[in-house]
């Protein structure tokens, strides 16, 4: 299995509903580091996995719909507690959905296999969603 990642960072405000959150209850911001990593079976005839411009501009795309937002106030999230968990899997969610689109350049949405979206709150703690692109 070959990869190659590539990294962001997005900042957020947010607040959850729930005693297990503690002072979290309260709006608060959070800037998160965001790493993106694609995978495949082999190489392609270029010996790349993707580009590695177009998948950085990708996870850019994708993190822009949140940067600098309030999460609470995204219709689509609303009544969401919008976790490091839960916004990890968003973006690997968008994120495949553009590559299925074909994002990367032709060919490649085939031959990307899996995709592992990372988003690291702070040195000591972060979360993860990995799944398969199609």
């Amino acid at each position: 299995m070959y990869s190659i990642a590539v990294s962001s960072h997005v900042m957020i405000a947010h607040s959850f509903v729930g005693e297990v959150f503690g002072p979290a209850q309260q709006l608060h911001g959070a800037t998160y580091a965001v790493e993106a990593e694609f995978r495949r079976e082999t190489l392609g005839a270029d010996g790349l996995v993707c580009d590695i411009g177009r998948a950085l501009a990708e996870l850019q795309s994708v993190l822009a719909a949140f940067n600098y937002r309030n999460l609470d106030e995204i219709p689509e999230f609303r009544g969401r507690n919008t976790t490091t968990e839960f916004l990890a899997g968003e973006i690997h969610r968008r994120l495949a959905a553009r590559l299925r689109a074909g994002a990367l350049g032709p060919g490649t949405a085939d031959a990307i296999t899996g995709l592992r979206v990372v988003l690291r709150e702070s040195p000591v703690a972060w979360a993860a969603c990995e799944g398969p692109v199609a």
